[in-house]
């Protein structure tokens, strides 16, 4: 199946506590339907110091579910994603405004 978001897609959270936060995505795992975004669902990670980096608490985005995330339109406002051909490409665009999301 094609992937409807993309890395570097930038999204809206839709569920859970980071509700209507915006980011950009920065890596997805497609077989866990999980992607990371950047400064939502984060979680305090102890590291210990070594002689290269310095140790403490340190804020780091987790992964979150793919349905609890939509695409934004040109607009800003969530939308679902389709897919059509164009001069023989197979392309995604927004449901909402029907804009091409891939450039």
């Amino acid at each position: 199946m094609a992937a409807k978001l993309r890395k570097g897609d930038k999204v809206v959270v839709l569920a859970g506590k980071d509700k209507g936060k915006e980011g950009v995505i920065a890596s997805i795992d497609p077989q866990a339907n999980k992607a990371v975004v950047d400064g939502v669902n984060m979680a305090i990670r102890h590291t210990k110091q070594t002689q290269t980096a310095q140790g403490g608490r340190v804020p780091k985005a987790m992964p979150i579910a793919l349905s609890n995330l939509a695409t934004l339109d040109g607009n800003g406002k969530p939308t679902r994603v389709g897919f059509r051909t164009e001069d023989g490409q197979k392309v995604r665009f927004a449901k909402t405004t029907g804009d091409v999301i891939d450039a």
